[in-house]
């Protein structure tokens, strides 16, 4: 089972000093996946005058960007860093950059195409998002008394981007891991292999602690991570135990491995089955018919 995490004190406008080096501010924009709403993060010192890093401004919301503002006060926001381009992450960048003066957007490449195969979602695309600086991975961003490495976290995303803030050994996870759920993996912009390539990738790097764009921070970053992925491979073998049971759609699957879950969530749980299926085809243990997609035909490879 995922030890997950989903208690913590705040309240929404607030700003709290969760750490010697960060302060987080949550957007009122609550929901099925975004938890209590979006935590918008500002690293740097809590002095007059230094320059600090926001990461994930959040929604379209004057209010949140009232709150952000007055949490920055008398500070200089050198950099505005993005995880990914969902309307819950990115669309008050572009504000919050001409509110402070210009400061410079920092993000992946947009992607290319719809980040998930269907619109009753809340994870839509901020179309109109496009970064000042464009990060691949490996960039250092400095400020006073802080350095950031930008971390490539592909897989909820095609552009997901960590953040790593080396001075702690803390992680910026935006939605790559979440202490309060799973993580969609929604194609065709979201990949399964991608994903659990990056889980891999995070779980070696030792973090001490992961600040989720959603929810509080994950403390016992090892054992949550090593579960969140036994949990993926476990969703895929019972995948599999479907197929061989005789189910043949998405549609058949869903019901049976999400029991459990909200209803609400079921349209982002089928993206995430469809997500694993791609995986199993191209690994050549699963058949689709005519190819994988929400409506296509699976069955087990002997």
């Amino acid at each position: 089972m995922i030890p997950y995490v989903r208690q913590f004190d705040f309240t929404y406008g607030r700003r709290d000093q969760v750490s010697p080096l960060i302060q987080r501010v949550i957007a009122d924009n609550p929901g099925p996946f975004t938890f209590t709403g979006t935590g918008t993060y500002i690293v740097g010192r809590d002095m007059p005058g230094a320059r600090v890093a926001v990461i994930d401004p959040g929604p379209e919301d004057e209010a949140h960007l009232h709150a952000l503002l007055r949490a920055v006060k008398g500070r200089t926001v050198s950099h505005i860093l993005v995880t990914h381009t969902h309307r819950d992450h990115a669309p008050l960048s572009r504000a919050l950059a001409e509110a402070v003066g210009g400061a410079p957007i920092l993000a992946a490449r947009p992607p290319a195409q719809a980040t998930h195969a269907s619109t009753a979602m809340d994870e839509e695309d901020d179309d109109a998002f496009a970064p000042d600086i464009l990060l691949s991975g490996g960039e250092m961003i400095e400020g006073d008394g802080w350095t950031i490495e930008a971390l490539a976290t592909p897989g909820h995303t095609s552009n997901h981007m960590a953040f790593v803030l080396r001075d702690e050994n803390a992680l910026f996870s935006g939605d790559h891991v979440m202490g309060w759920s799973t993580t969609v993996v929604a194609p065709p912009d979201g990949d399964m292999t991608a994903y659990m390539d990056s889980l891999d990738r995070v779980l070696a790097r030792g973090f001490s602690t992961i600040w989720p764009t959603h929810g509080p921070a994950i403390t016992q970053v090892a054992p949550f991570l090593k579960a969140y992925r036994d949990h993926r491979l476990e969703r895929e073998a019972q995948i599999c135990a479907r197929l061989a049971a005789g189910d043949e759609t998405i549609a058949d699957m869903v019901p049976a491995l999400y029991a459990a879950v909200d209803q609400r969530l079921w349209p982002a749980a089928s993206l995430s089955v469809l997500s694993h299926l791609i995986k199993l085809v191209k690994e050549g243990r699963v058949s689709a018919d005519p190819e994988p997609a929400m409506t296509a035909r699976y069955r087990l490879i002997d």
